[in-house]
């Protein structure tokens, strides 16, 4: 990275929503490229993307979803955001 090219900025933020990001942000993560090849829709045949349509259908059949409000719920307990 060059460094003339980058600059700073200082924010004020709640104390305790600063705590909880530099607690977050302290735990130590692992970064990997996922095992598998990422699904590129635009170079899937028909049946291969029925196929992938099929397990999203499949996924709501069995109860498998989530509403925005559950999404942000799920956050706010495991990130406290």
């Amino acid at each position: 990275m060059n460094m003339a090219n980058t600059s700073a900025v200082y924010a004020r933020i709640d104390t305790e929503l600063k705590e909880k990001a530099e607690s977050i942000l302290s735990q130590p993560f692992e970064l990997r490229f996922p095992s598998g090849k990422p699904t590129a829709v635009g170079s899937m045949t028909r049946d291969q993307l029925d196929a992938e349509l099929m397990k999203g259908i499949e996924s709501m059949k069995f109860g498998k979803t989530y509403t925005a409000d559950e999404v942000d719920a799920e956050l706010r307990r495991e990130f406290g955001i």
